[in-house]
Formats: C-alpha cells, structure tokens, sequence
C-alpha cells in the first residue's frame, strides 16, 4: 500500500511541473516572476517491528485454540516468537508459579491453594475466560449399545470401588464385558472438573489409562469397541467419524447446549492466566495477549469450542488495559 501512495505522490508532482513547463515560449512578460523550487517529501518514517518471545503452557484442552491463535499471530508479527507447551492445568500453573511463563492456559478456574503460591512467589496475574467447554463423554463407532448416560451411571463407572466393572452393571441389558477406561492425567484440568462434578473427590477407577495428552485418549478409545473417555468437546469434533460421543441425561454436548449451561454438569469455561508484570514490561506478551482477546471467539468456533458473547471479550479488553 505504501509503494503505490508513494507512486500517486510523485506522479502528481511530475505532472504538476510539467504543466508549469508548457507555457508559450513565444508569450514573455518584461519581468519574469521568480520559479519557486518545489519541494515534496515522500519519506515516510518506517514501523517499528515489535519483537521479543513470549512463553506459555497448560491446558491441552485449552491447546487447539491457542495454537490456532499463534499461528494466526505469527503472520502479523513475524518477528515475535510465542511457544506453548501443553503440560495440562496443573502442570501449567506450576510454571507459571515458577516465573517460567508469561500465561497460563487453563480448562478449570485456578484453585484457592495456587493462588496463595503465586501470592507467595509476588506474581500477580489477570484472568481472561476464552471459550467456553463441553467436556465430552466417549465411546467408540462399534460401541452399539450405549447412547445416553445419567450422572449416576457416571459415578458408578468411574469411582474406584475395589470391584471390575462391566457394562452389565451399569445396565443389565448391556454386555457382560469388562470397560476398558482412558482418562486425562491428574495435572489435567479436565481431570480436576471431572473430579469436582462427577467423582466428587473420591478415587478414579485404578484400572483407568490416564495421559495429558488428549490424542492419547482418543485412539484408546477408537481401537476397543469396550473402551470409554472423557475430553474436551473440540477433540470430539475432530474425531467424530471414528467416536460415538454419549448423552449425558438426555442432553448431546452442541454448541447451543453447551453455550446456553443445558449441557450440565460438563459445561464449562477455558481461561488464561496472565502474568500481570509480563503483560506490563513485554510489549510483545501484551500485544499477543491483546490479539488473542480480539480473535478468540473466532478461533474457539473454528476449531470446535463455543465462543463467548462479545461483551465478554470486552470486558477482557478493558482489564487488559488496565493491566498495561
């Protein structure tokens, strides 16, 4: 855009002293007025490049959505460099605690005893919610008997209760097999809300395969037809042609349902915790953070979450520039 603003500039200046040239030599006055040197300035200041890294980790729930944002950053910034690691909630906030980070991505709010460590450790941080959740029970496409679930059933598959379980005990008319169970790994934030709203703190089921890493779940579940998970909506989007996803009494996880709370106990919302000295002394961490707010509802759609309303965001916004 600056080549061609450039290219009018000095066309219409040619243009301009060349009409001044094409008078008739043969018309002259007794005395000649003074040619005035014209003078254009074209230089224009150049940008300033933002640069500098910025570094979070957390939730892999929260992952697709981030990764989607920094990818989308690094093409109006090229020469800030932002990294992400996906250590789950738990693992994420201990960076962060640590002073490794400058965010940290989180599928449950942060918890009373994590707030006090970074008390401890003088980080003060701001909150911004991004998206909101589903968490998303699964079984598999050969799965051809379960389509709905109670939270009771829930409770009974999932708390440890020294017994084997088998789908017959959850329904009589189910088989006599044994279920075979992946669930996130304990410093997974969709672990700790699947502990708050269905386990209610008691013990997981000790034969269950737990990994933070999501994909690790999903082919768990592809590969036995016995087999059951939960994760976050998005990777249930992304695998749906190979998962069958559960009703949880009566209700199908969808955008509507989870946007409107129908979808419940397992509705929830993902968040990012910035580090408020960050977002203050690197402009590159408040830029992206900023970047972030304005194109998070797009890119939680795009890759299978629910964006929030816009005042929302706003409201992310304004505490943003309070931070600054």
């Amino acid at each position: 855009m600056k080549n061609w603003k450039y290219f009018m500039m000095t066309t219409m200046v040619g243009s301009a002293l060349a009409l001044g040239a094409c008078g008739d030599d043969a018309e002259t006055t007794e005395k000649e007025t003074p040619t005035e040197e014209v003078t254009t300035d074209t230089a224009e200041e150049p940008e300033a490049v933002l640069e500098g890294d910025v570094s979070g980790d957390g939730s892999s729930t929260v992952a697709p959505i981030m990764e989607a944002l920094v990818e989308e950053y690094a093409a109006v910034q090229e020469a800030v460099k932002v990294t992400v690691g996906v250590s789950g909630t738990g693992g994420g906030f201990e960076r962060f605690i640590a002073g490794e980070t400058d965010f940290s991505n989180a599928s449950r709010p942060i918890k009373d005893e994590e707030k006090a460590e970074l008390e401890a450790a003088g980080i003060a941080y701001t909150e911004f919610q991004i998206a909101n959740d589903g968490l998303s029970v699964v079984v598999s496409k050969d799965n051809t008997w379960v389509e709905d679930l109670t939270v009771e059933d829930l409770k009974k598959m999932w708390i440890e209760d020294g017994t084997t379980k088998k789908w017959s005990d959850i329904n009589p008319e189910w088989p006599a097999e044994e279920i075979v169970f992946y669930s996130p790994g304990t410093d997974s934030g969709t672990y700790d809300y699947f502990d708050e709203v269905i386990l209610d703190e008691a013990d997981l089921v000790k034969k269950a395969t737990l990994s933070e890493d999501d994909n690790v779940l999903v082919q768990g579940v592809q590969g036995d037809k016995n087999a059951i998970a939960f994760f976050g909506y998005a990777y249930y989007l992304a695998n749906q042609d190979t998962l069958k996803v559960v009703k949880i009494g009566g209700v199908e996880p969808t955008n509507e349902t989870i946007e409107s709370g129908e979808y419940s106990p397992l509705s929830r919302p993902l968040f990012v915790y910035a580090s408020n000295k960050a977002l203050s002394e690197k402009p590159a961490a408040y830029d992206f953070m900023k970047f972030s707010l304005e194109n998070a509802g797009e890119m939680a759609e795009a890759v299978g979450y629910v964006k929030l309303q816009d005042a929302a965001y706003e409201k992310g916004l304004a505490d943003l520039e309070a931070v600054k």
